[in-house]
């Protein structure tokens, strides 16, 4: 029997990151399903401009995820605005790549500051509020990249299994409290952090609307594992089924471990400069790759915070 879906209507709804990318589009696929939406990003500016163009339902507010008094402020404000959080869509991250050795310290630092340190910190808030209520959905985006490694994303993947890891965590810890959880996986998705890389042999680069559908069904369904698309979920499953080499072997047919080795740098430009001016850098001083066969290591310790 198919699960009876959850109306969202009326739900207040926090996303981290929204101001473009996955965030906005999932912003926009629950307003369309009556939700109350807070959109929280780096820049203030941006995340208050789509607040205007998503309605008035919506209100955009500063936030910083990897500080807690702005995260704090960012879901009291938006619980004060729209009433009591019902759920928390972590969603803010960033990807430099490149090589290991070449990779700076900094930049590992601050990667693993908003992608992980990030959603922890505002698992930790959310929780805080959901625990007393006994009801609530914590939703984190991890990546494909949480379940498989790939050449040059070798911090990033590392985030990125660890937030799978914090959530299924998180979902035995608070088994039967009332309190839903769900770790979303996306393949490479067509925004600024995928932009100039190929994708596997077989799968199309999703769409940020084809994550929000899938985010939205998973509030419908209650549902914890999300493939985007839904037949990764399948290669995943039978890849940990098989012998490593067969699976590696399956894993270069489809090219996937060629899917941040070879960026287009030209077409990366845009994402790489905006991460160095929120702050303050230039692109030439801050964000200029280090090339080393065919692949790039930003430099740059800021942060663009939407997935």
């Amino acid at each position: 029997m198919a699960k009876t879906l959850r109306s969202l209507a009326g739900h207040v709804v926090a996303i981290t990151g929204a101001g473009r990318g996955i965030g906005r589009a999932t912003a926009a696929a629950l307003v369309a399903q009556g939700a109350r939406v807070a959109i929280g990003d780096i820049e203030a500016e941006l995340a208050e401009q789509t607040a205007r163009e998503l309605g008035p339902d919506v209100v955009g507010l500063a936030l910083d995820v990897t500080n807690r008094p702005s995260f704090k402020a960012f879901l009291d404000e938006a619980e004060r605005r729209l009433g009591p959080l019902d759920v928390l869509i972590n969603n803010a991250g960033i990807m430099p790549i490149g090589p290991f050795v070449e990779e700076s310290d900094a930049t590992a630092r601050r990667m693993v500051d908003i992608n992980l340190h990030g959603v922890i910190l505002g698992s930790k808030l959310a929780l805080e509020r959901f625990g007393p209520r006994a009801r609530g959905h914590l939703v984190n985006i991890a990546s494909i990249a949480g379940k498989a490694g790939v050449s040059n994303g070798a911090t990033y993947c590392a985030t990125k299994h660890a937030v799978v890891g914090l959530t299924e965590s998180l979902r035995q810890e608070y088994h039967r409290s009332g309190v839903e959880f769900t770790a979303v996986m996306p393949i490479g998705v067509n925004t600024e952090l995928f932009s100039g890389l190929p994708h596997p042999r077989g799968f199309k680069t999703a769409e940020p609307e084809d994550v929000a559908s899938a985010i939205v069904e998973a509030l419908q369904k209650q549902i914890f594992d999300v493939y985007v698309p839904k037949p990764m979920g399948a290669v995943i499953r039978a890849g940990a089924m098989m012998p490593r080499r067969a699976a590696e072997a399956i894993a270069r047919f489809l090219k996937s471990d060629e899917a941040l080795s070879r960026p287009d740098h030209e077409a990366r430009a845009v994402y790489e400069a905006r991460l160095a001016a929120t702050i303050g850098a230039t692109p030439a001083s801050a964000a200029t790759p280090v090339r080393s066969t065919g692949s790039t290591t930003s430099t740059t310790e800021a942060e663009t915070q939407a997935a």
